[in-house]
């Protein structure tokens, strides 16, 4: 047995890239997939059933609470607090307000955007937390029932909205690409279907076949992911497609039929359950209910799936959604005040885990509702620097501000804010720079980025191209560094 640990220890030791899968991984400090699990910090308790999660421009989260509708904005130090609450939530059996979506342009249009249960269907709104009372209805009449109503909501890398949405109960729908249920939709921020990529004609339907999906999530090649519950055999993750079946109601996990998409991962039940999902470090992770776990699953070039390793494994009681946050810390939910799960005290939270290598300077101050039952670890290093350019403020010009959102050994996270600072509206901008102490950027999001030794060209994505006066766009990235991380000086932009 000890010789069996010294050559695991010492091929670790070599290969330090490599994916180590552990039959038992430890309760503290495991690296899986570049978080420290042991670690985990609250931020938030004494909420009940928080559903879906979204994260502002200022880092804070906000939450939704599935049974009695309201939304709670979270920051790390402080007591959640109430922002907003929808109103006409039915919320029975797994039904309420579920999902949240940010717009990936708030910081000009302010847009939040809900899911939710009502007396008679599911429907998608977006409203704003100055006038949470005028939402915009943007999709009604999904069906719905108590249980089986999907719910999760997020923007992809295209800038359209996807949804998931269950079959509600009558497995038919699955197949029926006439029905909004048991699908994954794809649509405009506004709700629309659009213009290209959608693969039935004039519908929101994306893919179907789907019993009970609500974990949604891309990789750093714009792949969509999405986790399902089954039925009482196989619970999946699969690897989404334009116009793909994924077999419900004929097929629960791999069929092997070539009329339907096989999952890229199953799991019994019992272990997993997944309702949230997210992406980071080439690993998807997913929260798990019934299995009361999280499950981390490398993937491999061609988007399919290594072998799932579990972490933090009973410690939290049952887990709901997942996300990556503008920190870098891998941020999760407890569900154990849902009727199904067995509650402490603390419940339910919001917790985050760092990422490997954080080094911690103080200690957050929380106020909960409750005594918690967990010693929060401390926060990172965080070190904001602002450098923004001088640019003329008449015809097309834009101004970039760079800082430095959070820092740990070797590693940090940055974010850039491109505004436009003219009098008339941009197509497109170029952000310019160059590290003055040989820092690396690894992954950036919200555009893409080219890097020659110390210079750094960061274009937008599609859907942030455009800026109008006085509206700005924000690039978040990770990079790293080695002695000194130092401020680039000018950071320059161009408009056309």
């Amino acid at each position: 047995m000890r010789k069996r640990l010294a050559l695991i220890l010492a091929f670790w030791a070599s290969v330090v890239t490599a994916v180590v899968v552990l039959v038992n991984p430890p309760s503290a400090g495991a690296l899986i997939g570049g978080f420290d699990y042991g670690r985990a910090q609250q931020v938030a308790s004494g909420l009940t059933v928080p559903w879906g999660m979204a994260f502002l421009p200022d880092g804070s989260a906000l939450v939704a609470e599935r049974n009695s509708g309201r939304i709670m904005q979270v920051r790390v130090g402080s007591a959640a607090t109430q922002v907003a609450t929808i109103s006409g939530v039915s919320a029975q059996g797994e039904s309420g307000l579920m999902g949240l979506a940010v717009s990936p342009t708030y910081a000009s249009d302010q847009w939040v955007y809900a899911y939710y249960t009502t007396s008679t269907d599911n429907r998608l709104i977006r409203f704003r937390l100055s006038a949470p009372g005028s939402p915009q209805v943007l999709l009604s009449g999904v069906p719905r029932a108590s249980f089986h109503d999907g719910g999760r909501i997020a923007f992809g890398p295209d800038g359209m909205l996807y949804l998931s949405t269950g079959d509600a109960g009558t497995t038919a729908n699955a197949q029926n690409t006439s029905s909004l249920a048991g699908k994954i939709l794809r649509m405009t921020p506004t709700g629309g279907v659009p213009a290209s990529g959608n693969p039935f004609g004039n519908s929101l339907v994306y893919s179907y076949g789907h019993r009970n999906p609500q974990g949604l999530a891309w990789d750093a090649q714009g792949r969509l992911y999405a986790a399902e519950f089954g039925q009482n055999t196989w619970d999946e993750i699969n690897q989404i497609v334009a116009g793909g079946n994924y077999g419900w109601p004929t097929c629960e996990g791999r069929c092997n039929n070539s009329q339907f998409r096989d999952p890229i991962v199953t799991w019994t039940t019992a272990e997993a359950s997944p309702s949230g999902l997210a992406y980071a470090n080439n690993t998807l992770f997913a929260a798990a209910l019934r299995g009361t776990r999280l499950w981390t699953v490398p993937l491999n070039g061609s988007g399919g799936a290594g072998t799932p390793v579990a972490e933090l494994q009973g410690q939290y009681g049952r887990l709901r959604t997942v996300m990556l946050g503008p920190d870098g810390w891998l941020w999760f939910t407890t569900s154990n005040r849902d009727g199904r799960g067995s509650p402490s005290a603390a419940d339910d939270r919001v917790m985050r885990i760092p990422p490997t290598g954080v080094t911690p300077t103080a200690t957050p101050t929380v106020t909960p509702t409750v005594t918690p039952t967990v010693t929060p670890t401390v926060t990172p290093t965080v070190t904001p620097t602002v450098t923004p350019t001088v640019t003329p403020t008449t015809g097309r010009s834009c101004t970039a501000t760079y800082r430095v959102v959070n820092q740990w050994n070797n590693g940090f996270q940055g974010e850039l804010n491109v505004r436009n600072n003219g009098t008339v509206g941009i197509t497109s901008w170029t952000v310019t720079f160059a590290f003055p102490n040989g820092q690396t950027i690894t992954q950036l999001w919200s555009g893409s980025y080219t890097q020659s030794g110390s210079n750094v060209t960061v274009r937008p994505a599609n859907w942030n191209a455009n800026l109008a006066p006085n509206s700005a766009t924000t690039v978040g990235f990770n990079g790293s560094w080695s002695g000194t991380n130092g401020v680039p000086a000018p950071v320059s932009c161009s408009a056309t």
